[in-house]
C-alpha cells in the first residue's frame, strides 16, 4: 500500500481516537461540546504528531459538517477568500456551519489572520486552528478573542504503546503479517511523544526484516531502521535537526554561502521560519556577542519583520540577517561567562550577597547593616569605586574574558584599569 501506516491508522471516531484525555475523554470538556452538537471556533495547540489535524476531522464527521481544510505553509489570502465564499454557498438553515480547519496558523501573517475575521465573526465558518507555537504570541488578538484554546499533550507511553498494538491488530496490511513486539523502549525513545514519528518507525522497522519470516521488533531493530533511514523516517526531525545544526555552524564558521544554502533548504522544505529567526538571534549572542553588539539587534530586527511581514517576502529578511551573521566577527565571551557563572552558583550554592549591597526600604534593615558603606560610583573617577560585590567566598572570580576580537580588546584595556589585580585582567 502507497498510503503511510500513520494515514491509515487515522481514527475517525472519538472512541478510536487515543490520547488527550484532559480534552476528549469521557466527561472532559472538549468532549461535552461536541457531543452536544454546538461548536465554538477553537485553536488547537501542541506539540507535532499528537492529534490536532486528526481531532478535527473526527470532529467534522462526528457533528457531520462540511470539512474544509488550508495548510498555512502554501496557502494565501486568496485562497482563504476562496474557501470562505465555498462554504457561504454551500451554508443552509437545516445544517451547521461548515468547518474550516487551518493547520499551522501561527505561519499566517497579520493580514492572513485578519482575513479570517468576518466569515468567523459572521459563522459563515466554524475556525479550527492547529499550531505548535503558543498562540498568544503567534495569533492576532482580535482573532483569539474569538476562540477557545484547548491544549494537547505529548502522548504518553501508555498510549504510545497502545497505538502500536492497534496498528499491528487493526491495520489491513500488518494484521496479516506475523509480528511480535518484544519491547516499546526504542519506539517510545523515536517517538518522544510524537504519533507520528512511532508509526513511521514502526512501519520502517517492518520494512526492513527479512521477507517471509516472523517479524520480532526489538529495540535493536528499530534502532538500526531508523538510522538508516534518517530522512525517510523523519524529515521534519531528524533532517529539521540536522539541518539547522548545520546552518548555525555555518554562520558560526563565518561561511555565508553555506548559511544561505541551508537556509534555502529549510524555507524550501516548509520549516517554520520564525524557528529560524530565533535561531539566529541565539547565535548573534553565543556566538558573535560583543565582537559587534548589533548583531543582536539586527537578528531580533529580522525576528520581528519576518513576523509581520510573512513568507514569501521573509525570505529576503532572513538571507540578509544569515549573510551578517556570518560575515560578523565571533566571539563566545558573553556565552562562556554565564556558562562559569552557573557552574560557581551550582558549586557554591546561594551565597549570601554583601551586607552593602542588600536593599533596605525598612530603618530595621538599615540599623541591622542593610545598605551601609555603599559606593555610588558616580562619585568616584571613571564611575568605578574598588567596592567589593561578589559573596566573600568567591571575592577575586573571574567569570568573563574578553575575546581576541577589536571590540572585547578595547573592553579589556578599559577593565584593566581598575581590575587588573583583582580579577587579572
Amino acid at each position: 500500500m502507497n498510503q503511510p501506516l500513520a494515514e491509515r491508522m487515522r481514527p475517525s471516531t472519538l472512541d478510536e481516537y487515543i490520547g488527550q484525555e484532559h480534552l476528549v475523554g469521557k466527561g472532559a470538556v472538549l468532549r461535552n461540546v461536541i457531543e452536544s452538537g454546538s461548536l465554538p471556533s477553537f485553536i488547537l495547540w501542541g506539540p507535532p504528531g499528537v492529534g490536532k489535524t486528526t481531532l478535527a476531522s473526527v470532529i467534522a464527521r462526528t457533528q457531520e459538517r462540511t470539512f474544509f481544510s488550508l495548510s498555512a505553509i502554501n496557502s494565501g489570502v486568496k485562497d482563504i477568500r476562496e474557501t470562505i465564499e465555498t462554504a457561504r454557498s454551500q451554508r443552509f438553515f437545516s445544517k451547521p456551519n461548515p468547518i474550516l480547519f487551518i493547520d499551522e496558523i501561527h505561519r499566517f501573517s497579520k493580514s492572513q489572520q485578519d482575513s479570517l475575521l468576518g466569515a468567523v465573526e459572521k459563522g459563515i465558518v466554524t475556525l479550527i486552528g492547529a499550531t505548535t507555537e503558543n498562540p498568544s504570541f503567534e495569533v492576532i488578538s482580535a482573532l483569539l478573542s474569538r476562540c477557545q484554546v484547548y491544549i494537547l499533550k505529548p502522548l504518553e507511553a501508555a498510549d504510545l504503546c497502545k497505538m502500536v498494538d492497534h496498528a499491528l491488530s487493526r491495520d489491513e496490511v500488518l494484521r496479516t503479517m506475523d509480528i511480535s513486539v518484544e519491547s516499546y523502549d526504542a519506539l517510545l525513545r523515536v517517538s518522544g511523544g510524537d504519533g507520528r514519528k512511532l508509526y513511521n518507525a514502526l512501519e520502517l522497522t517492518i520494512s526492513q526484516s527479512e521477507k517471509g519470516r516472523p517479524v520480532v521488533i526489538t529495540d535493536a531493530s528499530v534502532m538500526a531502521a531508523v538510522q538508516q533511514n534518517l530522512a525517510l523516517y523523519d524529515k521534519a526531525g531528524e533532517q529539521h535537526y540536522d539541518i539547522i545544526s548545520a546552518f548555525i555552524k555555518s554562520m558560526r564558521a563565518s561561511d555565508p554561502n553555506a548559511a544561505v544554502y541551508y537556509l534555502a533548504r529549510m524555507i524550501e522544505g516548509g520549516e517554520d521560519p520564525l524557528f529560524i529567526c530565533r535561531r539566529m538571534i541565539i547565535l548573534a549572542s553565543e556566538d558573535i556577542g560583543l565582537a559587534n553588539p548589533n548583531a543582536l539587534l539586527l537578528a531580533n530586527n529580522c525576528f520581528q519583520a519576518v513576523h509581520h511581514i510573512g513568507m514569501p517576502e521573509g525570505r529576503i529578511i532572513m538571507s540578509e540577517a544569515a549573510i551578517y551573521l556570518a560575515c560578523s566577527p565571533k566571539s563566545n565571551s558573553a556565552y562562556m561567562a554565564i556558562e562559569n557563572a552557573l557552574g560557581l552558583v551550582r558549586q557554591t550554592g546561594n551565597l549570601s550577597v554583601p551586607l552593602h549591597l542588600r536593599n533596605a526600604p525598612t530603618k530595621l534593615m538599615k540599623d541591622i547593616g542593610y545598605g551601609s558603606d555603599y559606593k555610588y560610583a558616580h562619585n568616584y573617577e571613571g564611575t568605578v569605586s574598588d567596592m567589593e560585590c561578589l559573596p566573600d567566598d568567591i571575592k577575586g572570580k573571574s567569570l568573563y574574558q574578553p575575546g581576541n576580537n577589536g571590540p572585547e580588546q578595547k573592553i579589556r584595556e578599559s577593565l584593566r584599569l581598575f581590575w587588573k589585580e583583582k580579577y587579572g585582567y
